[in-house]
């Protein structure tokens, strides 16, 4: 009876002092965040539950399990206890991730509910973002160092490890400079304030929205909902277009090609009830002018402004079809014409006082009366 009720009690006794800490633990914490409502940090803090419970579980029964006086277990109780600390390291590791995680998100979430300026939440919340990243890789590397230790044969090849590791550095530098290199790039552009995460860029002549910063590359959402995935050092060794640097308020233009006699201030009054009923248009700035001209057509530019890079695409979007849609219905004269018909040329006698043609040929043969003998014409032609 003993052999039995000794591994139960160990057992469950484990399981269920794990399950009331972590009751307890659950109540203080939802306690302490209706106290505190300006806080966040409790509340996040809930979700280190289930690792809080792991780690002691694994710890209390690292320490009894050599109590419960079973044969099976004392036969194998080198490894059972190997595989009782492996354990216990993982749920660690998992547990500092998960309290490092709460802690950055809470102060993330009290600067962006105090900050006012988007751009500058941006900065926070990328760097934010790579420290974490940054904290992982490193609880990461130590954990897994630190279940190599466990195993006796790895302390034996340790000391020459750390003999030959001045070797060994030089050769993984060389080996992973490139990774290496978007490693610093990274942490170059989150603490640079080059980049941010929800920033609008173009690079290789698409433009989108940065949706994710990494410690080695860097995605790029566009607007037709594709993943442009770069490396980080691209942004720090070739020039790119920030459109939210400084604000993410932008300026559009729209040109026209119309014919001469467009009706440049019909089109100035319609511009502005355009945009007083367009949504996306901020009301900073408007303004519509011509900008050059060609032997048939001018251009109009007319200078729209939006809160963003989304919204400037919708406002020139609008503005050029309602903008062709009124001169099409109101003024089509002002549209632009391709002269399909022949020119129509002075009259004869003009005609060769302006060229000095002789007898109304035109002097090419091309004017009125060419080659009809037409005596009305004078004759100005040499002898």
């Amino acid at each position: 009876m003993e052999y039995v009720l000794r591994p139960l009690i160990i057992v469950g006794g484990s399981v269920v002092i794990t399950l009331l800490v972590g009751w307890l633990v659950d109540l203080l914490l939802r306690r302490a965040d209706s106290r505190h409502h300006d806080t966040p940090l409790w509340g996040l803090l809930r979700r280190c539950r289930l690792p809080v419970q792991l780690v002691l579980c694994t710890a209390l029964l690292r320490a009894t399990f050599v109590h419960t006086r079973l044969g099976p277990v004392n036969d194998h109780r080198a490894g059972i206890g190997q595989v009782l600390t492996l354990v216990l390291i993982a749920a660690s590791a998992w547990l500092v991730v998960r309290v490092a995680a709460t802690v950055i998100e809470a102060s993330y979430a009290r600067y962006a509910a105090a900050t006012r300026d988007p751009a500058r939440v941006r900065r926070v919340r990328t760097q934010v973002t790579l420290i974490q990243r940054v904290v992982t890789a490193v609880v990461a590397t130590v954990a897994v160092a630190a279940m190599l230790l466990t195993f006796p044969a790895m302390r034996t090849v340790g000391t020459s490890m750390l003999a030959s590791a001045g070797v060994l550095g030089i050769v993984a530098g060389v080996a992973a400079q490139s990774t290496l290199g978007n490693l610093f790039a990274g942490l170059q552009i989150a603490f640079g304030d080059m980049v941010r995460i929800g920033d609008t860029v173009v690079v290789d002549g698409e433009w989108g929205t940065v949706e994710e910063i990494t410690l080695t590359f860097l995605a790029v959402r566009t607007w037709d909902e594709r993943r442009i995935t770069m490396p980080v050092s691209y942004f720090t060794s070739k020039p790119f277009e920030n459109w939210s640097r400084g604000g993410v308020q932008m300026t559009g233009t729209v040109f026209l090609h119309l014919d001469h006699s467009a009706p440049v201030a019909a089109m100035r009054e319609q511009l502005r009830d355009i945009l007083g009923e367009c949504a996306a248009w901020d009301g900073r700035d408007w303004s519509l002018a011509v900008t050059d001209t060609t032997p048939s057509t001018i251009q109009v530019r007319a200078v729209v402004t939006a809160k963003d890079a989304d919204d400037i695409w919708t406002v020139r979007c609008a503005v050029r079809e309602q903008l062709v849609g009124w001169l099409r219905d109101h003024h089509p004269y002002a549209l632009p014409r391709i002269a399909t018909s022949p020119a129509v040329l002075p009259p004869g006698e003009q005609w060769a006082e302006l060229t000095g043609a002789a007898g109304g040929t035109g002097g090419n043969g091309s004017g009125p009366g060419a080659g009809s003998g037409d005596s009305r014409a004078p004759r100005t032609g040499r002898g």
